[in-house]
């Protein structure tokens, strides 16, 4: 990759993608540049749907065609995080397939803005999700990739479904998007037109209590693939997750109502995270105890004061 590729990728992602952005300056510098453009390419492909403009669905769903020829070597790239892409998913082998499953995913956004069932989500999340897990181990090489790759699927999803549940509020008002499942809505007997109106109740506190459980065991899942990755790529997945799931805490502390605001880390409480996580990791290289001991996931449910007994250490609220 030419260092200008990378610098297009690297200003794509601190622009759009600071939390992560954060974790990334961790990385070795073999898979930080990688990573800059792989985060690039799933950003240029999701602004498509995220944000059209004036573009119809015709006019978007042809922009995903031509980034899929170009992504996969078909057409000549047009653009110099594309054209990195091109290299990177040769030199690493990443499969056509999950270059495909991506795009379909950015595709479905074009016309399904509700999910009957989680095994919709599910599905959905394949693509959008699991698919950038499947990139980002690639290109750290792992030798057991085999072990590895479930995990990182898991984490994958695990980060999107805090980032829906995080964005309800946002999803709403600029995508007509809900991305909790009817059947937990139903269950909790919430409407859709409740959070449409921005209307929070306790029925819907209890159905992101019930949806934020279910990140939470995926979160749990995947931070346990990380003993897999390679010894330099662990401290910055470990310390992904930690960031990721911090939301987790800032929802309870708001009482689950994301109607109202959104919430949002600030500089402080990540520069938090940061510290404590590189501090225990250096006491402790088992990710899944230094996990367990700095993030905002309980070790058990969490009581019904919303405190989570796996978040030990007190942290800045600012």
């Amino acid at each position: 990759m030419q260092q200008d590729q990378i610098d297009a990728g690297k200003a794509i992602q601190r622009r759009t993608g600071k939390t992560f952005y954060l974790a990334t300056k961790f990385l070795p510098e073999r898979v930080r540049h990688a990573t800059h453009v792989l985060y690039a390419f799933f950003r240029i492909a999701d602004e498509v749907v995220d944000d059209p403009g004036d573009i119809s669905p015709e006019q978007q769903r042809a922009e995903l065609e031509a980034l899929r020829a170009q992504a996969l070597g078909e057409t000549e790239p047009d653009d110099p995080v594309l054209e990195a892409f091109v290299e990177l998913r040769e030199q690493y082998g990443i499969a056509d397939e999950e270059v495909n499953e991506f795009i379909d995913a950015m595709a479905t956004d074009i016309e399904t803005s509700r999910y009957e069932t989680y095994a919709d989500l599910e599905a959905y999340m394949r693509g959008s999700a699991a698919a950038v897990g499947v990139m980002m181990t690639a290109i750290m090489e792992p030798e057991m990739e085999d072990a590895a790759l479930p995990h990182a699927i898991k984490l994958g999803e695990a980060f999107q479904l805090t980032n829906f549940l995080r964005d309800v509020r946002e999803d709403i008002l600029d995508r007509d998007r809900i991305y909790l499942p009817e059947e937990t809505l139903e269950r909790y007997d919430v409407s859709e037109e409740e959070i449409e109106r921005l209307e929070y109740s306790e029925e819907f506190g209890a159905a992101m209590a019930h949806e934020l459980q279910r990140a939470e065991d995926l979160y749990r899942e995947g931070v346990a693939g990380i003993r897999y990755l390679p010894e330099d790529c662990q401290l910055p997945v470990l310390l992904s997750a930690v960031l990721y799931a911090e939301h987790h805490a800032l929802i309870r502390n708001q009482e689950y109502d994301v109607l109202s605001a959104g919430p949002s880390l600030s500089t402080t409480r990540k520069l938090w995270c940061l510290a404590k996580t590189r501090w225990h990791w250096h006491w402790n290289r088992d990710p899944e105890a230094v996990f367990h001991r700095v993030s905002a996931i309980p070790t058990v449910d969490p009581d019904p004061h919303g405190r989570s007994p796996g978040h030990g250490d007190s942290i800045p609220t600012q």
